[in-house]
């Protein structure tokens, strides 16, 4: 939106001259240009000495309430975030994305101090400063990258990237015995405070490096790191590579025990199918033993089996026995003494 439209005609219809054309070209120039949210995340933020905000049309003061009702609507809310950034980690994440929500239509900056103001003000770092800058630059929600930031945000700074409001987390300094830099902006209605994430910040990452220092030394060792690298003195690289020895005879160890407890339990698993299956084919032979050879089994009912003989078979077991058809007589005939000692059942 333009801040004073020029028609091309006067108000009469007359054209204007070439002096009211100039004027008109003027005042189109105070369009707002700034530029607008990223709407694509396939590129990195741009930095801001490189895509510097050059809109001439005057930047007009804004309140809280004005920007939560989303306007202007010819340009979008500017709204700057500093820090240190150091080890970008979830819980500055989480507070860009609390600054870069705070309005409908925001353009979120970020300023990122340099290695030798944190050094000076706060302490030394992990991460260089162009390591921090590129951190910040693939952040989905940053719009601009603002490299070597001030410490104190000074008028000629906000004036000079047209900043709205300033986005922080609202740190109680006089506890923390050091003076609120933020201070005068708060004073001006342009701060906007943002949550904290509790459990993680940067600190809290370097205390566990340090605390399993030990761990991480040892590891990095492992990994091909030399003891130069690491800072570490001849007879603690000694202690470690030894421990790392014992760590993976430890391993040896615990893998045969896992390896050794499947077989064995494979061997339980295969001899439990093995016994139920001769458990199923001992049921089945003996019922068939008992079918066969049983009480009422299938032998002994055809081994009593009665036979029916034909009249031929008939007449011969009617006749006289072979002693009376060749006229033998009916008296006893006792057998030798010989045979009935052969044959106690002839006595």
């Amino acid at each position: 939106m333009p801040v004073l439209a020029a028609d091309a005609e006067s108000e009469t219809g007359i054209p204007k001259s070439p002096s009211e054309v100039r004027c008109s070209e003027a005042m189109e120039e105070l369009e707002h240009t700034c530029p607008q949210p990223r709407l694509t995340l396939t590129t990195p933020a741009p930095f801001a000495d490189e895509t510097s905000c050059q809109c001439r049309a005057p930047h007009e003061k804004l309140t809280i309430a004005q920007a939560r009702l989303g306007t202007p609507v010819d340009r979008p809310v500017r709204v700057y975030a500093d820090g240190i950034f150091d080890l970008f980690h979830s819980g500055h994440a989480r507070a860009l994305m609390q600054a870069k929500t705070l309005f409908p239509n925001s353009y979120l900056l970020v300023g990122v101090c340099s290695d030798d103001l944190t050094h000076k003000f706060k302490g030394f770092t992990v991460m260089n400063e162009t390591e921090r800058y590129e951190a910040l630059r693939h952040c989905r929600y940053v719009d601009e990258v603002i490299r070597d930031a001030p410490w104190t945000l000074t008028p000629e700074f906000l004036e000079k990237h047209k900043i709205d409001f300033v986005a922080h987390d609202d740190i109680p300094y006089s506890s923390a015995g050091s003076d609120d830099v933020y201070k005068h902006i708060k004073e001006a209605g342009m701060f906007v405070p943002t949550q904290r994430t509790e459990g993680i910040s940067t600190s809290d990452i370097i205390t566990r490096i340090v605390r399993d220092y030990d761990v991480y030394a040892r590891r990095n060792l492992q990994r091909g790191y030399t003891a130069k690298e690491l800072n570490v003195s001849f007879i603690n690289e000694k202690k470690y590579r030894f421990q790392n020895q014992v760590d993976k005879m430890k391993e040896k160890v615990k893998n045969v025990e896992e390896k050794s407890k499947e077989f064995v339990y494979k061997v339980e698993e295969k001899s439990h199918d093995l016994i139920q299956k001769w458990e199923e084919k001992s049921r089945e032979f003996i019922g068939n033993f008992l079918e066969l050879f049983g009480p009422d089994g299938a032998l002994l009912s055809i081994a009593y089996q009665p036979t029916f003989s034909t009249p031929a078979n008939a007449e011969a077991s009617c006749s006289p026995p072979p002693e009376e058809a060749v006229g033998h007589s009916h008296s006893t005939h006792k057998p030798s003494t010989a045979a009935a000692q052969h044959r106690p059942d002839l006595l």
